[in-house]
């Protein structure tokens, strides 16, 4: 069997594959049915599934007469508003990621002596066993690094003498204990990769356990491990904003799903891993680039508002770029007038962009911003309003930071693992049942045959 291709796709698969895709349901029965696909109402609203006190994503108000309207989105994390905690540590020129992340898991805003314990522990959790390295990250390396992380949180459960024990105080442990090895796994996944299939050299650095998540990211991944002030805010403000969105977000609901079963952390973890990867949920940003260097590409002069103005409307109407008629990081499930994300993102995105001397490329992103909610509000009849969402910067940024693009949604999970972990541990504490809804069967019943009389 050694150097079979087991990816091939036999035409005896093919034969079998065809008889999956006449299964498919008649749409219109999700309407008879009064079925909610994706969850979600006629009008885009989530069904409620649960209850959480870990965040809040808000995007309308009720008026005195109860009549709901669209407004300034607006993020809160256990209560406290997003933008006014990024304005906090910032004004105190201090990094906020960790300080988010003890919010969001314990409840409440650490003090100082709070803050420094743990951030201590944290720097004593930032490492991974002996040879994992070597044993586990290049034994087999990746092209995918969102599942090289997958992998890597799988082993670490081999390592783990309490890997089943899902008491609180363990959780808590395991939990932090991941936060602190994720840019490790994600950053040392990426080396392997770019040595092994690129040729490149292997260059792994140690963390530093007194620096923060934000320039320990940028210190691994780097031949030289320097950095500017600047850039390691930006990165810390980025994995703030990207650390929490509800519970209903894909790989969050995930962590409730895979939670009530009463399964292990790395086991949820990895679920959750798994929705992150995919590209409706931790993926969009890579298509902004990549529609931005189309854009690029195709639009002579960027200057030019009725040149940019015509190929953003080739690409509505399914005549540019991927033919999908997206204009990727334009809209959100739930925000209308703004995403509070991408609002508090874009001042610091301009300030970096004068650093490193992309000022002309900010420019581009704000035209295509302004002139693209015109023109989709215009087109799909968007009466609530759309906006550019956190996706719309986030690649741009990421791209002036120098990181591959291989790790744009790793970094992603970065922040989003201190979300999953507050979730994870508020399934534990305040459910019992295992999370189970219905679907239902439109089969018909049939009479059973004997093989000989098929």
């Amino acid at each position: 069997m050694e150097g079979k291709d087991f990816s091939v796709i036999t035409p005896e698969i093919r034969t079998l594959a065809s008889y999956c895709k006449e299964n498919k349901i008649n749409t219109s029965l999700y309407d008879k049915y009064e079925v909610k696909r994706g969850l979600r109402d006629i009008n885009g609203k989530g069904v409620l599934t649960g209850l959480t006190d870990i965040s809040e994503v808000k995007a309308s108000e009720v008026d005195e007469n109860g009549v709901s309207h669209p407004c300034d989105g607006k993020l809160y994390y256990r209560g406290y508003d997003v933008e006014e905690i990024i304005a906090g540590f910032t004004k105190d020129g201090r990094f906020g990621f960790e300080e988010a992340t003890y919010l969001l898991i314990f409840g409440h805003m650490p003090n100082e002596e709070e803050l420094k314990e743990f951030n201590k522990i944290l720097g004593n959790y930032r490492c991974i066993p002996p040879n994992f390295v070597r044993d586990i990250i290049m034994k087999k390396p990746s092209c995918d690094i969102m599942n090289a992380i997958a992998r890597s949180v799988l082993m670490l459960y081999a390592y783990d003498n309490k890997a089943d024990d899902i008491s609180i105080p363990n959780v808590v442990r395991q939990s932090l204990q991941l936060v602190a090895e994720f840019p490790l796994l994600a950053v040392y996944s990426y080396q392997a990769y770019k040595h092994s299939h690129k040729g490149g050299s292997l260059i792994i650095h140690e963390p530093d356990p007194n620096k923060s998540t934000a320039e320990n990211i940028l210190l691994l991944l780097r031949d030289d491990g320097k950095y500017t002030p600047l850039e390691a805010e930006i990165l810390d403000i980025a994995l703030v904003l990207h650390a929490e969105h509800g519970g209903g977000n894909n790989s969050t609901f995930t962590t409730h799903v895979v939670t009530s079963s009463g399964t292990d952390t790395y086991s949820a973890i990895v679920s959750s891993l798994g929705s992150l990867k995919g590209p409706k949920h931790g993926g969009a940003n890579l298509k902004v680039v990549e529609m931005f260097k189309d854009i690029k590409a195709n639009v002579k002069n960027w200057d030019d508002e009725e040149e940019l103005t015509a190929y953003l409307d080739a690409i509505l109407h399914k005549q540019a770029f991927d033919k999908t008629g997206l204009i990727y990081g334009m809209g959100h499930a739930v925000y209308s007038l703004s995403d509070p994300r991408a609002r508090v993102f874009k001042g610091f995105v301009k300030e970096l962009s004068v650093e490193k001397n992309c000022e002309k490329e900010f420019k581009l992103m704000d035209d295509v911003e302004r002139i693209a909610a015109r023109l989709i509000a215009e087109e799909r009849k968007i009466y609530k309003g759309v906006s550019a969402n956190v996706d719309f910067y986030s690649g741009f940024v990421y791209n002036m930071l120098g990181l591959p693009q291989e790790l744009y949604t790793p970094i992603f999970a970065i922040a989003r693992i201190s979300g999953w972990s507050a979730h994870r541990i508020e399934e534990l504490i305040n459910c019992n049942k295992i999370i189970r809804p219905a679907y239902k069967s439109i089969a018909e019943h049939k009479d059973y045959t004997a093989l000989k009389d098929r």
